[in-house]
């Protein structure tokens, strides 16, 4: 289980670890977003660092109505000691690496705001 912290608007951040192609550990907070379907929205430009295998292009629909275009890789994180080769979506203007939904899947989230409780566990 990870311990999450609240960001200042409450948002929900945890920290992992991206992996890059050279199996550098570059431990980063990603925000939780149950907004986008995938695994990993990630900027181009970080992802560009990271060295990992680009697949194809994906069309997304965005939440503020529109589509976009990401470029799908496959990336290596590691979450409370486990590494995970997932599928990440890379795009311009990314302003946050965002975990999303599909983690919920295989984890149990637990929020509290009024303890100040936030995990993501098994």
């Amino acid at each position: 289980m990870i311990q999450g912290k609240f960001g200042e608007e409450d948002e929900l951040f945890f920290e992992i670890e991206l992996i890059s192609a050279e199996e550098l550990e570059l431990p980063v907070d990603a925000m939780l977003d149950t907004g986008f379907s995938g695994w990993l929205a990630i900027d181009n430009q970080d992802v560009e660092g990271l060295g990992w295998s680009y697949l194809r292009k994906e069309p997304m629909r965005m939440a503020q109505g529109g589509d976009s275009t990401f470029n799908l890789h496959v990336g290596k994180v590691r979450i409370d000691g486990q590494e995970f080769d997932i599928p990440v979506h890379a795009g311009e203007g990314v302003p946050e690496i965002l975990m999303d939904r599909q983690w919920l899947k295989t984890r149990r989230l637990l929020v509290d705001m009024t303890s100040g409780v936030l995990t993501l566990g098994s």
